[in-house]
């Protein structure tokens, strides 16, 4: 057991206490108290309130590389989930002052009603060196205003947690039940609008879908219902889809796919045109016989140049995985048509001869990069082709 022997600053209420020992002293705010998580960056340099609510980020505490976080404050528009998953939050400065039209409640404030424990004054440059050198961690984020901290009991809750390698998060952010989703996407002088003639049907697959990717496909043309991730192909297929489409989500793709595999294979076995998003890529990956594995610190920001194999094309993505699809595990037919300009890792698959793609970025990200909102309108070019 590490001995703590440093002494801790005048005034500290928040503190990041790591797997391997390592405390990182801080202010408290948000949510008082403390969770165990794994300790990520992002590069985003908007979007906090879209990062906070992406429940891809479930079971991980985010570090903000922007030092200047809550300048637009928090608002009811700008939500992907009605309940927040990450573990916490991490910031440089002070929780800056809201000063734009738009904001209802502050930051913090936001923070406190969503029990999302934060942690500023943390050098997060030095932090994200760690983290992109040595890996994304284990650790324990505390706010305790009354300043007690329990070193060695938070090193213990630490270490002793498993990380996300082999966690099925999928069922802690699914929906419970099926429902219908026809909102569209939000414009400055309209707010968000209602698709009320639909073309096609889609059935999505929720591992933890962000609201506006379900927003892009009502946008596109599509009537949305959505399933909860454990659904079957029966259950799918029941439905008489045009298309179906695997969501974004959280943790071990292995493990969501002991019981999610089987559908999709039985989907892909009907024929129906087969759209996937970052974990619903990974799965159909998986569900095509290929393998995944996790990445020493992942891919998360808005600022990931990817290229289109195809086009040659360059696009700026928005990004937010752990985990990784293996090329070399890829069975014959199945080719990649994206690919990362950072580290070469596959960020798109096709099957030849068949209407089934995916990609592991996000081209839905709002606030981010629109370069690849043109995804869903290939996904509604295969429905077209096929209907």
């Amino acid at each position: 057991m590490p001995t703590f022997d440093a002494p801790r600053p005048p005034g500290a209420t928040g503190a990041l206490v790591l797997a391997d020992g390592t405390v990182l002293w801080g202010k408290g705010v948000g949510a008082a108290g403390s969770n165990v998580g794994e300790v990520v960056f992002t590069t985003g340099m908007t979007g906090y309130q879209e990062t906070l609510t992406d429940p891809s980020f479930a079971g991980q505490v985010i570090t903000f590389t922007f030092p200047h976080v809550g300048n637009v404050g928090t608002n009811a528009e700008d939500l992907e989930t009605t309940n927040p998953a990450a573990r916490g939050v991490i910031l440089r400065a002070d929780i800056t002052e809201p000063a734009n039209w738009r904001s209802a409640k502050h930051l913090d404030s936001w923070l406190k009603a969503n029990n999302i424990v934060g942690l500023c004054g943390i050098d997060t440059r030095a932090l994200t060196r760690r983290i992109r050198e040595k890996g994304a961690p284990n650790g324990v984020i505390v706010n305790a205003p009354d300043g007690n901290f329990d070193l060695p009991a938070l090193w213990g809750k630490a270490s002793d947690w498993p990380g996300l390698e082999g966690m099925d998060l999928a069922r802690d952010v699914t929906c419970a039940q099926t429902y219908s989703w026809d909102e569209t996407e939000w414009s400055l002088r309209g707010g968000y609008g209602k698709q009320d003639k639909p073309r096609f049907h889609v059935v999505a697959i929720d591992f933890g879908a962000k609201r506006n990717i379900l927003r892009c496909l009502a946008e596109t043309g599509c009537k949305v219902t959505v399933l909860p991730a454990d659904a079957t192909a029966e259950q799918v297929l029941a439905l008489a889809p045009d298309g179906v489409f695997l969501s974004n989500g959280p943790g071990d793709p292995a493990a969501t796919g002991t019981y999610a595999v089987p559908m999709i294979q039985g989907v892909i076995a009907s024929g129906k045109p087969l759209f996937g998003i970052c974990l619903g890529h990974q799965m159909l990956s998986l569900a095509l016989g290929a393998k995944t594995f996790k990445m020493d610190t992942g891919h998360r920001g808005a600022n990931h140049p990817v290229k289109d194999l195809e086009t040659g094309k360059v696009e700026i993505t928005s990004q937010n995985h752990g985990f990784v699809v293996d090329e070399k595990s890829l069975p014959a037919g199945i080719k990649v048509t994206h690919r990362s300009l950072f580290d070469g890792s596959v960020e798109g698959i096709a099957v030849e001869g068949k209407p089934v793609f995916s990609v592991q970025y996000h081209p839905e990200a709002s606030p981010g990069p629109q370069d690849a909102h043109y995804l869903f309108e290939r996904f509604v070019g295969l429905m077209e082709k096929r209907g």
